[in-house]
Formats: structure tokens, sequence, C-alpha cells
């Protein structure tokens, strides 16, 4: 992807290329089990620096392990040589891309039947389980308080219905995921526990009142507050706080995220490859509105096709002046130093 609207923004050391800072922002899919020529030539120019895998990547423990040793074995230019993030969603239950590896039982068993010291050596024990195949941020716990009947009840993806319980196990299971060496990702933030369908399958609305979705940010709060080092953030709407996909919304990704909340570490969106989006401009128009709203990163989970159209939404972002220089920075900086301290 060549850019020849905007000049160069300047990353953590030295200076980085307005399709560096693009792609950078783009959390890739990774097409197969190997690293695709593609893939490899995003790496060395310096366009990716975070990929995100499937139950399509990994027929095996081992063969996931092959897979991101030849990632990390890329070369990366100076300034953004810090190890690749490599991202899972290993929640446990349904959505577990490892089914041999912990943990052993779905976010709504854990939160019925185990304490949350229990809780957290499920996460520590996850850790060390994906940390020993080279994957260092899992993209869970679930922190949405589950409503009856909803999307996360039915697939018993949340610890509990009432916000106090669920914020003690997300914060120990995050903790423990972090004992293990690898960063957890609380989602979805502001909550999606009063859903009744699936983003991933249709734009979705959640009409609760604003002292009802602050109630369901409060396990979220206690994420934060145990040192949770990133924080993912929905693609549904509220419309008592916003007009807009929540990771499309400045009220939500930055002023109750990071003001009012207190994050400081690196915001991921949902995918935006999805349903929920197509209305915003789909892939490449969801990913400068993410952007521009404050995200950090935007998840891709289709293909790397789709990665490049989503960083090229971000450079547009860049170019048209909805992302500033300053911000483009922070977030760079941000990421870059999240994936120093992980290491490869």
């Amino acid at each position: 992807m060549a850019l020849t609207a905007a000049a160069g923004v300047a990353g953590a050391s030295g200076a980085t290329t307005p399709a560096q800072i693009a792609g950078q922002r783009v959390v890739w899919p990774v097409d197969g089990t190997s690293v695709s020529p593609s893939m490899r030539s995003g790496i060395v120019r310096g366009d990716v620096g975070s990929v995100i895998l499937f139950g399509r990547n990994a027929t095996s423990p081992t063969t996931l392990a092959r897979l991101v040793k030849q990632l990390q074995a890329v070369p990366r230019p100076a300034g953004l040589d810090e190890p690749l993030l490599v991202m899972i969603d290993q929640e446990g239950g349904l959505v577990k891309r490892l089914p041999s590896l912990p943990p052993g039982a779905s976010a709504q068993r854990m939160g019925g039947t185990l304490a949350p010291a229990a809780i957290r050596g499920q996460g520590a024990s996850t850790g060390r389980a994906l940390r020993r195949l080279g994957v260092n941020v899992d993209l869970a716990p679930v922190c949405d308080v589950a409503a009856p009947r909803s999307d996360i009840a039915r697939d018993q993806r949340a610890f509990g219905t009432s916000p106090g319980p669920v914020g003690a196990d997300c914060a120990a299971f995050a903790t423990g995921l972090q004992s293990g060496g690898v960063a957890a990702a609380a989602k979805h933030f502001p909550g999606f526990g009063r859903a009744r369908a699936n983003t991933d399958d249709a734009p979705v609305r959640i009409t609760a009142t604003r002292a009802e979705v602050l109630r369901d940010v409060s396990p979220f709060r206690a994420a934060v507050a145990a040192g949770t080092r990133m924080g993912l953030v929905g693609s549904a709407v509220y419309p008592a706080l916003s007009s807009r996909p929540a990771a499309l919304s400045p009220r939500i990704a930055t002023d109750l995220l990071r003001r009012d909340v207190g994050f400081r570490g690196v915001s991921v969106t949902d995918a935006l490859d999805t349903a929920a989006l197509t209305p915003w401009g789909g892939t490449r128009g969801a990913a400068a509105a993410a952007v521009a709203a404050g995200m950090d990163l935007v998840l891709v989970a289709g293909s790397e096709a789709a990665g490049a159209d989503a960083a090229r939404g971000v450079a547009r972002a860049l170019t048209d002046g909805s992302l500033s220089p300053a911000a483009a920075r922070t977030s760079l900086r941000r990421v870059l130093a999240l994936r120093s301290s992980l290491g490869g």
C-alpha cells in the first residue's frame, strides 16, 4: 500500500511512514498455517505489528507454535522491531481456539462453581499454556454481565449476572493470565450482556438507559483496577450514550473508557469486518472511524486482504485530518510499549 498524501509520523524511535503507521494500527488475520508472501512482505516493510489467530491457523498446538515462530522470525524495520502482538480468543467453553488447552470450563461454569482464587488459577494455566506456544495476548476475559436470554448467556460466555461478582471474576482471570506472561483484554466494553444477537451476524442496538449501561461498565472498572493491559471495545450501538457503534464513538472509546474508567492500556476493536458495521462504511470506513474515535488497534477477522482494506481506512484518517499526528504517535507508543514488555 503506497501513501503519498501525508508526511511521515514520528514513532517511538525515528520516523514512521504513513503506510507503516496505518498498518501498525491493524490487527491482521493470517491466511492459513504458514506465513504467506504478502504477510512476510508486510512485516518486513513495517506495515504489520499485530496478528490474530483462529482455529483455521491451529490444526494443532504444534502447528500454531510453528506459525508463531515463523511470524516472529521475520525481520522488521528499526523502531518497529519489537515482537509482534500475537492474539487469540481463548475464553473457555464455546470460544476456545485451542480446545486441548485451558481454561477447562466456560466463564459461566467458572463463575458459578469457582472462587476468584481458583479462577485466577485457570487464568494462570491458560497464560502459561499460550505463552509456551508464543501467543502473547488472550482476548479474554468477557466482562459482560449476562441478562436472561441474551447472546452472551446462551453461549455461557459471562461469569455471571451481577456486576460485583463478574468484576471480581474478570479481575481474577485477567490477573492469572498476565502472571503467565500473556496480556488480558477485557471485553466487550461497555458491556454486551443485554444483546439478543451477535454483532458478527447483524447490527445490534442495546436500548438500556444510561444508568443501566454504566452499571454494566462496573466489571470493566474492576478489570482495569487489577491492571488488565488491553480493553476490547464492542460494535453494538448504545443510544443512551451515542448514535454510533461503541468502537466508532469518541464518547465511548475515549471519554468513557479513558477519562471516566481511567484505562491507560491498549484499546482494540472487536472485529470490524462484520455485519454490524456494514452500514458504517464496511471494514475501511469503520477502521477510519475507529481510529478517529480514539481506538489504538482495529481488528480484522476474515483475511489478509480485509486487513489491507482496514489499513487503507486508517491511512485515510491520517491523510484527511480526522486523526491527528499527535494522537497517532500516542497510540503507536502505547502499542510498541506493550509489544516490548511482552517479548516474543
